[in-house]
């Protein structure tokens, strides 16, 4: 596996990563209404501005297909003002899975926020995702809670800190 830095000719392969991802993740979770109308098309176009703006790393095959993608940066919210990084998305398809793949996503988007002198961060995971497990074996404890609503259907996303993300590379 190869992982480098997204360009913006990378929008589409992460749009695919990112629909079919979400498709096998989220089923029984969000609102199949949702899940249905997710579009390579419509993602491509939304990945394409956020390459130009933030950080996106890919994970690549040895065939040089995408089968993976991390994005992240400053902390958005603003609510958990101990922490100062955000890693907005990781996303691998369903057969890359549990092959080590999340934690070479991770470092590259762990590596940039040192470089700003950033040392903890957040993430987000919905309760129900089984994925959420991944980031406790890194370390990361739950800080809070928060509620959205997809098509009707409250969840609760948990958010997860590292209060030093330093500690996640050894």
């Amino acid at each position: 596996m190869k992982i480098r830095k997204a360009t913006s000719t990378d929008a589409n392969a992460i749009a695919k990563v990112q629909v079919d991802s979400w498709k096998t993740t989220y089923r029984n979770i969000i609102p199949d209404e949702y899940l249905n109308q997710m579009t390579y098309k419509s993602r491509e176009q939304k990945w394409a501005n956020i390459i130009s703006k933030q950080s996106v790393f890919l994970a690549e095959s040895d065939e040089g297909e995408v089968v993976g993608f991390s994005n992240g940066g400053i902390e958005r919210s603003g609510k958990y003002p101990s922490y100062k990084g955000e890693l907005f998305a990781i996303y691998i398809l369903a057969k890359y899975q549990r092959k080590g793949l999340g934690k070479l996503l991770l470092k590259p988007i762990i590596d940039e926020l040192i470089k700003q002198g950033i040392f903890t961060m957040v993430v987000l995971v919905l309760e129900e995702n089984r994925s959420r497990l991944f980031y406790e074996s890194l370390g990361a404890r739950v800080i809070g809670i928060e509620e959205i609503k997809i098509y009707e259907k409250r969840l609760h996303e948990l958010v997860y800190g590292w209060d030093d993300i330093r500690a996640i590379k050894q």
